[in-house]
């Protein structure tokens, strides 16, 4: 705690100044790390996340070793899902950096994720114990149906027909977003909320007769190229918060993006805001949407950038 400080009374007086300046600035730090948005159930989230996603060629060891660098490094908010395949090493992390004291379980925010072939209401209960199981942890703290877009179930993640051509299922998101209310009444998950959701979408569930529980937020991709403002304005005015991921720009992946694109991270603007203020293009960016009220996901599996990303 911050001691009063009385200029001009004792030799000492400055040195102290000095010592309460410094011990506010470890203090405001400290604040930084752990600020929070309170959700529309009465839960707080951390406004900076942990993406845990990973390309194909990382190892599962890896996922292990970043999530423990991540934890110590003080990411309180992780977030996973079942199609990212790394629960498992995400959960062992997690444990580990209990078991040694960095942290008890109630100090870590873990987000996972239901997936389109588990759409069907008696599959999404089984399909969070699934994950749970993976983790080996009672509770997650926030679970979210990741695509408004139900696929048929079965052993494959993404079902194709011999053309390719994705295999989809007829479920009604408004009885998959009941089951998620059962899973927080019976206390799988402390939240629940939606990604990938546009404003009619998340209409649906707002005006489903009988509704238990919003959603408390809506994760999407969102950057400056894909600020998102329209979204974020109907998600602020129903009490629903908008989490960012792709927040350093989308992904660059064929198929996902077009390759001749700009990067945002060599914006000429991002990078001369970043110049002016000694800081990086990518804590500018992750900067501007906290300011704006938006929880966001810092994604990377280098150890230098996780550790600058905190900042």
């Amino acid at each position: 705690m911050l001691k009063p400080t009385f200029l001009g009374y004792g030799k000492y007086s400055k040195e102290i100044l000095m010592l309460n300046v410094k011990e506010l600035e470890e203090q405001q730090a400290m604040d930084l790390k752990s600020q929070k948005v309170k959700l529309n159930d009465g839960h707080f989230i951390p406004v900076l996340g942990f993406g845990t996603a990973a390309p194909g060629e990382v190892s599962k060891s890896e996922a292990l070793e970043v999530t423990k660098f991540a934890i110590e490094v003080g990411f309180r908010h992780l977030d996973c899902a079942h199609v990212y395949r790394n629960e498992e090493q995400v959960g062992q992390a997690i444990r580990s950096k209990i078991a040694d004291g960095t942290v008890k379980r109630e100090d870590i925010f873990y987000t996972s994720k239901l997936w389109c072939t588990f759409f069907r209401p008696d599959l999404v209960q089984p399909a969070l114990e699934k994950s749970l199981k993976d983790l080996q942890l009672d509770y997650v703290d926030l679970y979210l149906i990741h695509f408004p877009v139900a696929m048929k179930p079965g052993e494959e993640l993404l079902p194709k027909d011999e053309n390719g051509k994705m295999i989809l299922d007829s479920v009604d998101l408004c009885r998959t977003w009941e089951a998620l209310e059962k899973c927080k009444d019976a206390g799988l998950t402390k939240s629940i909320g939606v990604s990938n959701f546009n404003h009619k979408q998340l209409e649906k569930i707002l005006n489903k007769p009988g509704l238990k529980y919003k959603p408390v937020c809506n994760q999407v991709e969102c950057h400056p190229y894909l600020n998102q403002s329209k979204l974020l304005d109907f998600c602020k005015s129903h009490d629903i918060v908008l989490v960012a991921y792709s927040a350093l720009g989308s992904q660059r992946i064929k198929g996902w993006v077009n390759l001749n694109h700009p990067v945002l991270l060599e914006d000429p603007v991002l990078c001369a805001i970043a110049k002016k203020h000694k800081q990086t293009p990518a804590l500018v960016a992750l900067r501007y949407q906290i300011q704006r009220g938006v929880v966001v996901l810092a994604k990377s599996y280098n150890k230098k950038r996780i550790k600058e990303n905190i900042q």
